[in-house]
């Protein structure tokens, strides 16, 4: 953050505010990492704080410090809409643009009156924030809240359950710290949150070591659907409405799937569609090896966006016609493919 951001966040909050913070829609634990940490972090300050998401939280994640104490704007709508009418400024936190929350949700910010602040880490953010702190180059959300309140000079106030909340969004968009986008500077900031408390080991079983029987089951559906563009070191896996019922799916079960697809040998770019007839559509998620953007793919050709490595997308064509398309689309990207990533 710029010395001109920091000084007006500080004069801000020299008075208690009403405070909300919202992340995206299908919140994943760095949108839950960084509203329940910030939420806490101001609450401990004296202002009221309220978190509210567009949707529930996932079972892999919902035993996260605060999330007993979220609001769901689809659920608990009257009270949603009670605390954002009333709120004096909201935080938009792991989300770049309105519509990330959903139609319904996306009216209610659009109509408020008050004060936006931004923490995000995805390009192009819209400007519509008072504040807008943006650094693509940052792993997650949460390590950004980490150096937020690290610029106030307030680390010290990050106590365990801050701390674990913000472990966990960090480990969960570093895929266990394997992506290229952690660094030497996650390192010690996850040593510091193992410090004030984190037991590290208790986090990684509850996110990655708690599969239902049916969510394994799903898993092995979706490898066995899983198809190999060879020419342009592309992989993709489908997952259809029905086959979702059959091993009757829940919020959270297809997380990460599509790491599966990325990690065969020889493959840099991979996809995973899955099909959401109760919502008319195809969602997607995309991940990449090296130089190819992802992010720039799926702004061109699937609705979406994210990161260069990571992003999603979404399709209201049938499951039949999105996958069609990426196979037609994706050779336009050989060159590209073919030299993202040396293996």
């Amino acid at each position: 953050m710029n010395t001109t951001d920091i000084k007006v966040i500080k004069a801000y909050f020299e008075l208690p505010k009403k405070i909300v913070f919202v992340a995206h829609k299908n919140p994943d634990g760095d949108a839950v990492g960084s509203t329940t940490a910030l939420a806490m972090f101001y609450k401990k300050l004296g202002h009221q704080v309220q978190v509210v998401l567009p949707n529930g939280i996932p079972d892999f994640i919902a035993w996260m410090p605060g999330a007993e104490e979220v609001y769901r704007y689809d659920l608990q709508n009257i009270q949603s809409k009670k605390v954002i009418n009333e709120a004096d400024v909201i935080f938009l936190l792991d989300f770049n643009a309105l519509h990330r929350v959903g139609d319904d949700m996306e009216k209610g910010l659009a109509a408020f009156e008050g004060d936006f602040i931004m923490i995000d880490h995805h390009q192009q953010p819209d400007d519509i924030a008072m504040v807008t702190y943006s650094d693509t180059s940052i792993c997650s959300t949460c390590q950004m809240v980490y150096h937020y309140i690290e610029a106030l000079g307030q680390v010290d106030m990050i106590d365990q359950e801050m701390a674990t909340s913000l472990y966990t969004g960090i480990m969960t968009d570093t895929g266990s710290f394997r992506f290229p986008s952690t660094t030497s500077i996650t390192h010690n900031i996850v040593a510091d949150l193992i410090g004030k408390g984190v037991k590290n080991a208790d986090v990684h079983n509850q996110v990655f070591g708690n599969n239902s029987y049916s969510r394994l089951q799903l898993l092995g559906k979706a490898l066995t659907n899983l198809m190999v563009l060879e020419a342009t070191k592309t992989a993709y896996i489908t997952l259809t409405h029905e086959e979702l019922k059959q091993y009757n799916y829940s919020k959270g079960d297809t997380e990460g799937i599509v790491n599966y697809a990325l990690s065969l040998k020889g493959i840099v770019f991979a996809a995973i569609f899955i099909e959401d007839k109760d919502q008319a559509i195809v969602k997607m998620s995309f991940r990449s090896k090296g130089s190819f953007s992802v992010n720039q793919f799926a702004r061109h050709h699937f609705d979406g966006g994210g990161h260069d490595n990571a992003a999603g997308g979404r399709s209201i064509e049938t499951l039949q016609e999105t996958v069609a398309k990426f196979i037609a689309v994706v050779p336009q990207y050989k060159k590209a493919l073919l030299h993202s990533y040396e293996i």
